[in-house]
């Protein structure tokens, strides 16, 4: 059985095979699609139809306050953390 100094010397033997077969791989598929790309007048719309970010923001309004401290007339949302005002009591009687 090997020693641990021999096997972690095959690990970084193997993970050095592994790199450059990976890069030879990649290198002959963008090859192969800068050919397709070029034989069939290809576009980026083409091969990315909608402008390749799929990536939406999400557009937040406000929200109306839902609580109603009466005695400072601070108010509250009900998102979030609590305020010290309502913690620990009965929302019904601050809403809105």
């Amino acid at each position: 059985m090997a020693d641990l100094q021999e096997l972690l010397r095959q690990q970084q033997a193997l993970s050095a095979q592994i790199e450059e077969a990976r890069r030879r791989e990649v290198a002959s598929a963008v090859a192969k699609v800068r050919e397709l790309v070029q034989q069939h007048a290809l576009t980026a719309n083409d091969v990315f139809p909608g402008g390749g970010s799929r990536r939406r923001s999400r557009v937040l309004g406000k929200v109306a306050p839902k609580y109603r401290d009466p005695l400072s007339g601070k108010t509250w949302t009900g998102r979030g953390k609590a305020p010290k005002w309502i913690e620990g009591k009965d929302r019904n009687q601050f809403a809105i």
